[in-house]
């Protein structure tokens, strides 16, 4: 449902509401202030009747006789309902109103007011004794004459509120058009712009509650605008460290194909075969790099343990090539950590690569699982020379090697783990040199 239309609804419900609530008060209202009144009435009527019968200036029937008739008021509306009996003690009929009910209107024994049902009607009945006379004066109205009375009250509320409520609304919808007026200017700007333009929204007068989502859509935007152009530079980046390889690929092959002489050919065979090596290790780091930045939901146990002893195993052939051997040790009794495997596998694997790359011939990489008061670490050494302090915290940047790097590096590597690890709630930690080598440190939350 449109915001307009939900708040029009809104206001106009809740008015309605109070008007509702403000015609039930007025009627209830009136109705107690009419019965007040009209009880007044018929106890003032009942009470002239008895007086102008002891001042003798009304006339009425002896007991036997037929009941004369008793005039009353003969004002316009309410006075002309008021219907009058006057009995005696003894229980005759000696004076009525015209219009009067043909049964009693109260009780021989009921004073002051009353109820009495005749033929299926209500009435409310004011009973006065005039011990004097000897008579019982009853002054009666039905309550169909007093709802009359209230409904005619409520009718004349409701009337104003028939012909006002269709204004207020259609008042209600041109407010809150111009209240949402600043929210559709900025739907039109946004909507007006061009799909490459993520420029910020320009400052101006705006009301409180949009400043809000105007700052919102400007992060965005910068957001947007970085996350394109980390793409332009990945895309540009890996299209470069393709090409170095591919071309590589295929110079030797040329040279091959036109070598006289097995050993030359034996030599560019083994060219294509790092080549191909190298750009094999770039495309799967690629699609690492892109598994890492893609959301997924197969978090679950991971056994630390496990994943070393596997990435240790798969590692050896590639250590084996350049003599270097690969040793694995798990002094963490079967620790796990809670995420997903594939990116731990990715992170685990990426440092090992680059402790086998680092090392030089005959030395040797430690893959150690341990666990701390601070939780479980898969920690890497390596005997190479180390990352220098002034480059350490640029090596998780992507496509960064540094000056000392070994030859046919991506720069990808610690930019892959560093994800990865953030992904996993885990940290990368780079230890200073040692004499011994460089040791790197994949730690995770206490399991």
């Amino acid at each position: 449902m449109a915001i307009r239309l939900r708040l029009f609804l809104i206001l106009l419900l809740a008015t309605g509401a109070v008007w509702l609530s403000a015609v039930v008060w007025i009627e209830y209202s009136t109705r107690s202030k009419v019965e007040r009144v009209l009880d007044a009435r018929l106890s003032e009527a009942a009470r002239m009747v008895s007086s102008l019968m002891s001042d003798h200036r009304i006339e009425v029937a002896r007991a036997g006789h037929a009941p004369v008739a008793v005039p009353l008021e003969t004002g316009g509306g309410y006075s002309r309902q008021l219907h009058c009996q006057i009995w005696t003690l003894e229980g005759d009929l000696i004076g009525q109103s015209g219009g009067a009910p043909a049964e009693r209107l109260s009780g021989a024994a009921e004073t002051g007011f009353s109820r009495a049902v005749i033929d299926g009607e209500v009435w409310r009945v004011f009973t006065v004794v005039n011990e004097e006379l000897g008579v019982r004066v009853s002054v009666g109205d039905s309550h169909a004459v007093r709802d009359r009375l209230i409904r005619s009250v409520v009718e004349a509320v409701l009337l104003p509120a028939a012909i006002v409520l269709p204004v207020l609304g259609a008042l209600i919808w041109i407010s809150v058009a111009r209240g949402l007026a600043p929210l559709s200017q900025l739907a039109d700007a946004l909507r007006a712009r061009s799909p490459s333009d993520l420029r910020p929204l320009p400052d101006g007068p705006a009301p409180r509650e949009i400043r809000p989502v105007r700052r919102a859509l400007n992060t965005l935007f910068e957001r947007v605008e970085r996350t394109r152009r980390a793409e332009r530079d990945f895309t540009s980046f890996a299209a470069h460290e393709l090409k170095t390889p591919l071309a590589g690929l295929r110079t030797q092959a040329q040279v091959a194909m036109m070598a006289e002489h097995p050993e030359d050919r034996e030599a560019a065979l083994r060219a294509i075969d790092q080549s191909v090596v190298r750009t094999d290790r770039l495309v799967r780091q690629l699609l690492d790099l892109t598994a890492v930045d893609r959301e997924t939901d197969d978090a679950g146990p991971v056994a630390l343990g496990a994943v070393a002893a596997q990435i240790a195993d798969e590692a050896r052939t590639r250590a084996a090539a350049r003599g270097v051997s690969v040793v694995c040790a798990d002094h963490a009794g079967g620790a796990t950590v809670t995420g997903d495997a594939f990116l731990l596998q990715v992170a685990v694997r990426n440092v090992v690569e680059n402790a086998i790359a680092a090392s030089p011939e005959g030395g040797e990489v430690q893959v150690e699982v341990t666990k701390g008061a601070d939780g479980p670490a898969v920690t890497v050494r390596d005997g190479g020379p180390g990352i220098p302090g002034d480059i350490r915290a640029r090596v998780t940047e992507r496509f960064y090697r540094g000056p000392a790097a070994a030859p046919g590096g991506s720069g990808l590597g610690l930019a892959i783990v560093s994800e990865a690890m953030e992904r996993l709630g885990g940290r990368l930690e780079i230890a200073p040199p040692a004499p011994e080598g460089q040791g790197v440190a994949l730690r995770f939350g206490v399991a």
